[in-house]
C-alpha cells in the first residue's frame, strides 16, 4: 500500500472510475487498490458491472452518461473520477459537467482529438470551481506529451517535435473499435505553431528503431498528444507517427481482442515511444519502452490522480500533463516496474 495515502490512519481518498467494466477501466480499478485508494466502479450496465472482477471493497455504482441525477449519486463522496468511458466524444463532456458541479477532480485516457480540444476550449470554469481537469491522461496523448515536455527541458521553444510510436501488434478491445467507427473527424496537427489538418494522404516515413523493432515504416497519425502540446509547448512543427503493423491488425474485423499473458492481466504486446526535438541543428530524444498499451494507461493516471490528490497548492483549471507535472520526475516515478 501506498504510504502517503494511508498514514496515521486518515481516511484513504475515494476515486470513481467511469467505464470500470471496460478493459482499461478494470486495469485503472487495479491500479487504484494497489496504491490504496478507494474505488467506486461506475459503469453504464449493471450485469457487466455485477460480472466484473474487481478487487474486494471496490464499490459498484450503475450511472447513465445521459442523467445527471445518476451521475451525481455515483460521484457523491468521490475526490476525484477517471472517464475510461469510450467513446469520448459522448461521455467527456456530461461527465467534466458532473466533476464540476460535484467539485472533484477529473482525468480520462481519450485518445480523440475532438474530445479533448472540446475539454480545453469549453471548460475554463475549472480554475473557478477549484478543479483539475486533465484530458488524454494515457498511452495515446499524456505520455508523448510527457516525453517532449522532458526533452524540452529548458528550451521554451523548439522548431520541431517528432513522435514515433510501434507496436510489435494490436488487439483492440471492443470500445478502440466502437471509438475508431465515431471517430471520424480529420486529424489535426501543429504547424506553424498552430493546430492544422493532417496533410491527405498522410506522409510516410521509416524510423530507425534498435533491435527488437529495428526499422520500422510509418505513416503520419497524430492522437492527442497534438492538442496537449500545442496547450503548452512552443512547437512550430510536430510529426506523429505510428508503425504500419498494428494498423493492420486494428483495421482487421478477424483481429482478436487482448488476452491476458501474465497475472497482471497484461497481453505480450510490446511497445516503443521515442521522441525528438529539434532546435535548429540540436535534437534532444526521449523514449519509452514497455508491455500492454491499455495496462500502461492505468499507472500514467492513478499516478495522476495521486499527484492532484496529494498536492492541495497545485494550480487548478485544464492542463495538459506536461503543462502541470515535472515531466522528467513523472515518468521517473514508473520506472522500472512499468516503462524502461
Amino acid at each position: 500500500m501506498n504510504d502517503r495515502l494511508s498514514r496515521a490512519g486518515s481516511p484513504q481518498p475515494v476515486v470513481a472510475v467511469y467505464g470500470a467494466s471496460g478493459h482499461t477501466g478494470g486495469f485503472v480499478i487495479r491500479e487504484l487498490s494497489r496504491r490504496g485508494f478507494t474505488a467506486v466502479a461506475i459503469g453504464r450496465d449493471a450485469e457487466r458491472l455485477a460480472a466484473a472482477d474487481f478487487p474486494a471493497g471496490v464499490k459498484r455504482e450503475v450511472a447513465a452518461i445521459e442523467d445527471p441525477a445518476s451521475l451525481a449519486r455515483a460521484l457523491a463522496g468521490a475526490a476525484a473520477v477517471v472517464n475510461c468511458a469510450g467513446p469520448f466524444i459522448d461521455t467527456a463532456e456530461p461527465l467534466v459537467s458532473a466533476a464540476l458541479r460535484a467539485r472533484i477532480h477529473y482525468f480520462d485516457v481519450t485518445a480523440e482529438q475532438a474530445s479533448a480540444q472540446a475539454i480545453f476550449e469549453r471548460y475554463s470554469a475549472a480554475e473557478e470551481a477549484g478543479v483539475a481537469v486533465i484530458p488524454a491522461m494515457g498511452f495515446y496523448g499524456g505520455l508523448g506529451d510527457l516525453l517532449a515536455t522532458a526533452a524540452m527541458g529548458d528550451w521554451t521553444r523548439a522548431d520541431e517535435a517528432r513522435i514515433g510510436i510501434a507496436l510489435d501488434s494490436w488487439k483492440p478491445t471492443e470500445g478502440t473499435r466502437a471509438t475508431g467507427r465515431r471517430n471520424t473527424a480529420r486529424r489535426l496537427t501543429l504547424a506553424e505553431g498552430m493546430l492544422r489538418p493532417l496533410a491527405d494522404p498522410a506522409p510516410s516515413v521509416v524510423w530507425p528503431y534498435a533491435e527488437p523493432f529495428g526499422a520500422q515504416e510509418m505513416v503520419e497519425l497524430p492522437f492527442t498528444e497534438a492538442i496537449l502540446i500545442g496547450s503548452h509547448l512552443q512547437v512550430s512543427e510536430l510529426h506523429t507517427y505510428l508503425n504500419t503493423a498494428p494498423l493492420r491488425d486494428l483495421r482487421d474485423a478477424r483481429t482478436p481482442a487482448p488476452v491476458a499473458a501474465d497475472a497482471s492481466g497484461r497481453s505480450a504486446q510490446t511497445f516503443v515511444v521515442e521522441v525528438e526535438v529539434r532546435q535548429g541543428s540540436t535534437v534532444r530524444r526521449a523514449s519509452a519502452l514497455g508491455r500492454d498499451i491499455y495496462a500502461t494507461t492505468a499507472p500514467l493516471v492513478v499516478e495522476a490522480v495521486e499527484r492532484v490528490l496529494n498536492d492541495a497548492t497545485a494550480p487548478r483549471g485544464v492542463f495538459a500533463p506536461g503543462g502541470l507535472f515535472d515531466a522528467r520526475n513523472f515518468l521517473t516515478a514508473l520506472a522500472p516496474d512499468i516503462l524502461s
